[in-house]
């Protein structure tokens, strides 16, 4: 698959990235999540590399990619800051499709709705990560909204949600992963998400422990003091219909922070890049192929 490694440098730290495909096919980026790396994206790529020239990257904290061991240095506008770099190293000058999930998605709705790299974004495919400051105004509706139910919404987002205010306490998330969290994860993924062959990774550990550093420097801030994010691109919503952390009600009234959307549903757990790769692939195919904008 003609694939090359990468490293990028953004800022003080140094990213591993990943090229696979024929560099004459339209350019696709694809952001992995939490508590994931480069290679959550293996099953889609095989699929999606015929179509595509593809770019992954280790997000900061995670995979072969440096970690920071400041809080402050895992903000939104430093996540941006490396996509940034690293389609400016390996695409230059060049317009691309762009894929995320969870995590991934979480911090490419920051470049899909502001900076520089808007007019370069064809087209956007998000998977169970919504942006932190549409939610921030969801949340307020919602409280408002006592007699439609709106306080029963949130109550079922909060209780899927548990492991964000997890991850805000100090020390605890790290030493869980310290104490064998690593090695039991490949457990909980088969007995709870359906990944059949989920398998041990050195890197495991790493990937917990500094990616919980996400959630801290960005939840709080961006819920309490929501800013207006509107998206140019065209905008997908792949949404696994059977996801136990990120509720489809988070993406209620999306269309007026979109302009142009789309939702896809695929029958799939919240991996669903592991456990549905076809359904997802064809879902940003034919999105970046029909909705993107010529460039």
């Amino acid at each position: 698959m003609n694939r090359v490694n990468h490293r990028v440098r953004s800022g003080n730290i140094t990213l591993h990235a990943v090229t696979e495909g024929d560099p004459g096919n339209e350019a696709l980026v694809l952001v992995h999540g939490y508590p994931d790396n480069h290679h959550v994206w293996d099953r889609v790529v095989e699929q999606l590399v015929p179509d595509f020239y593809l770019v992954r990257y280790d997000v900061r904290g995670a995979g072969l990619s440096d970690k920071p061991g400041k809080t402050r240095d895992y903000r939104l506008q430093q996540l941006a800051g490396d996509l940034e770099a690293v389609v400016d190293q390996l695409l230059p000058g060049r317009t691309f499709h762009l894929a995320a999930h969870d995590w991934g998605s979480i911090q490419s709705w920051e470049s899909v709705t502001s900076g520089p790299l808007m007019n370069r974004i064809r087209s956007y495919s998000s998977i169970s990560g919504p942006c932190l400051d549409h939610v921030g105004y969801w949340l307020r509706e919602q409280s408002t909204d006592l007699r439609g139910g709106g306080a029963a919404r949130v109550l079922r987002q909060l209780a899927s949600s548990w492991y964000v205010f997890l991850f805000q306490l100090p020390v605890v998330p790290e030493t869980l992963w310290r104490l064998g969290l690593d090695r039991a994860w490949p457990g909980i993924l088969r007995k709870y998400e359906g990944i059949t062959d989920a398998r041990f990774s050195e890197l495991q550990q790493g990937d917990g422990m500094f990616g919980v550093k996400l959630y801290r420097a960005n939840f709080l801030p961006r819920l309490l003091r929501p800013a207006l994010r509107h998206a140019q691109c065209p905008v997908q919503l792949i949404i696994p219909i059977r996801d136990n952390y990120v509720g489809e009600q988070l993406f209620d009234r999306q269309v007026r922070w979109t302009g142009k959307l789309t939702r896809k549903e695929v029958d799939a757990p919240h991996w669903a890049p592991l456990t549905a790769p076809g359904p997802v692939a064809d879902a940003i195919r034919e999105f970046a192929f029909a909705g993107g904008r010529a460039g």
